[in-house]
């Protein structure tokens, strides 16, 4: 390695150091003490975030906190910001007017106790799979998933980690994902050849966590029903549900569910008009902290990257490529890392595929699997980073740390486990 190169390298790895400050103010401490509320995750990442600012290098104090709120105002941020304030009153509201509890009850009305966990992992899937998105998916049942848990006594975050887990089958196989939509044309590959190779990787991924809910729910006993269900109350779920499958922009989606909640609220006399505008306001505030992590996530992520974070992954992950296997290993690290890195799985899928493409085209790699392997393990990381959209918003609804919930996600460490296996065995073997 020659002067100039171990420079590259050195100036690279400080570049991502302020993620390593964060992980480790975070995680390890965290485990090392075993309780993950010592360090709150939004003094992480401030710590984190001034040490990016400190460390960026050619600019003045006042053109490095700039450059830093550039990420934190970054559009997808924004978008963040809305849903989080729109979830927040949405539940909060459908919560004192009594919607979570009547939809609590009708599911274990409708579901058998054995068939509980099972039945919230496949609705998880099925509503994911129809509105393409995890966000909404979550934003949907989250509620829903915290009062079976009160009702069954089943652990919170293991009920929430089924949702969360779930909520990513749709997210990395949906016609209408946006990760679906940048891997096919990034790869310039068909939708639904990519839908084909990308169902033989995580269908069978699925089906063994849905066997193992199966069988975790045979301990699993709820109580007696002696509750009426208010069918009334229902209506604001099944609101949310279906304009959600229909396609409708989560935002629509949740100003609509929070309409539904306050008309049907004030019909049924469950709160009056301005106790209506105080649970939405409560709602709001109580994603205060949850806004706070991703506007510094979003800035400090944009710190690393100005500072050459990214393409020093990029660069140091293709540089020493042989084989096809060691191909398509490399398209799977680079994406993942872009992913612990953006905390947005779009995001990296768009940074790193036309890497992707370039080195499918040098090893004469199939595009529909790289396409779905750009997919898959963009899933699979946004899937368990405790700084991601999916996780801050699950851990919000159900007041909980993000950390407790990760232990508890079978489906995305089963998906990025048959993922790894489908490039090691070269499986499918037609699209190899």
């Amino acid at each position: 390695m020659d002067k100039k190169e171990d420079i590259h390298g050195k100036s690279g790895l400080w570049a991502l150091s302020p993620l390593f400050v964060f992980l480790c103010l975070y995680l390890v401490t965290s485990v090392i003490v075993n309780d993950f509320y010592k360090v709150p995750i939004t003094v992480a990442f401030l710590a984190a975030s001034c040490y990016a600012i400190a460390i960026t290098r050619g600019l003045n104090l006042e053109r490095r906190i700039y450059q830093f709120s550039v990420g934190a105002s970054n559009k997808n941020i924004m978008l963040m910001v809305w849903i989080f304030v729109l979830a927040g009153a949405f539940a909060q509201s459908a919560k004192q007017m009594g919607a979570i509890d009547a939809t609590v009850n009708l599911t274990l009305h409708i579901l058998p106790d054995n068939l509980l966990l099972a039945g919230i992992f496949i609705a998880s899937c099925f509503i994911s799979l129809s509105i393409g998105t995890s966000v909404g998916t979550i934003v949907a049942l989250t509620p829903v998933a915290i009062g079976l848990a009160e009702k069954t006594g089943i652990d919170l975050p293991f009920m929430v980690g089924i949702v969360v887990g779930g909520s990513f089958f749709g997210d990395n196989l949906s016609f209408i994902s946006d990760t679906t939509i940048a891997s096919t044309k990034t790869q310039e590959c068909v939708m639904r050849d990519k839908f084909r190779v990308n169902s033989m990787i995580v269908v069978p991924a699925a089906i063994t966590v849905l066997a193992i809910y199966i069988f975790q729910g045979l301990t699993v006993t709820a109580p007696a029903q002696t509750q009426d269900i208010e069918w009334l109350k229902v209506i604001p779920y099944l609101i949310v549900l279906g304009t959600a499958i229909i396609g409708m922009n989560v935002m629509l989606v949740l100003l609509i569910g929070i309409l539904s909640t306050g008309i049907i609220g004030l019909i049924t006399g469950s709160f009056r008009f301005f106790e209506w505008f105080g649970a939405m306001g409560s709602g709001i505030t109580g994603m205060g902290e949850l806004i706070i992590i991703t506007l510094l996530a979003g800035g400090m992520l944009e710190t690393i990257r100005y500072n050459g974070g990214i393409d020093y992954i990029i660069s140091a992950l293709t540089k020493h490529v042989k084989g096809k296997r060691g191909a398509e290993l490399s398209i799977a690290a680079l994406v993942s890392v872009a992913n612990l890195c953006t905390a947005n799985n779009t995001i990296a899928i768009i940074t790193t595929g036309p890497i992707a493409k370039d080195i499918a085209v040098k090893f004469h790699l199939d595009r529909r699997k790289t396409a779905s392997i750009l997919d898959t393990f963009s899933c699979f990381i946004q899937g368990i980073i405790p700084y991601g959209a999916q996780m801050l918003i699950a851990a919000g609804l159900a007041n909980i740390s993000p950390i407790s919930i990760i232990g508890n996600l079978y489906y995305p460490f089963t998906m990025g486990i048959f993922a790894i296996l489908a490039i090691l065995f070269r499986y499918p073997k037609q699209f190899s």
